[in-house]
């Protein structure tokens, strides 16, 4: 999908307030409000826009911690990848997993109430997945950047 500097602005603008009223976002694009809608929609339906969700602080609920977990695997089957894939969807603290080039197959951001919580959920799931060879925990000590998508020029 081409996407122009309209649709790149308002795409800017909702990634800052998802909840912009479409009056603010025409504004703030220089459109009046059925296009910007339309864009929306567009954009909505090309899949460039796959949903609007709320940004929660992870502490306030309790998750104190974030660990990245290295993983190697003992196969790289389409099977084992797939089950793989599968086994960590269904782990709730499971933020996101990559599967990577280099050392390690998948690099894993997990999200634990502390030290205890993490060996609680090795113990009863992680390593409970069938193939895993070699892993390695690294606790993030502090998040220096957390950012939106750069949103330049035209796309497509």
């Amino acid at each position: 999908m081409n996407l122009d500097k309209f649709d790149l602005a308002i795409l800017k603008v909702l990634q800052e307030n998802a909840r912009a009223s479409l009056n603010d976002i025409g504004t703030a694009v220089g459109l009046s409000s059925t296009p910007c809608w339309n864009r929306i929609k567009r954009m909505e339906a090309a899949g460039v826009i796959r949903g609007y969700t709320v940004d929660i602080d992870p502490a306030s609920l309790g998750f104190m911690d974030t660990v990245i977990v290295h993983v190697t695997l003992e196969s790289h089957s389409e099977e084992t990848l797939y089950e793989f894939g599968r086994a960590l969807a269904a782990i709730p603290e499971v933020l996101e997993a990559f599967l990577v080039s280099g050392d390690y197959d998948y690099y894993i951001r997990i999200a634990v109430r502390d030290t205890r919580d993490y060996e609680r959920l090795l113990r009863e799931q992680l390593y409970r997945i069938p193939g895993i060879r070699h892993s390695k925990s690294c606790f993030v000590l502090r998040r220096l950047k957390e950012t939106m998508l750069p949103l330049t020029g035209p796309v497509g």
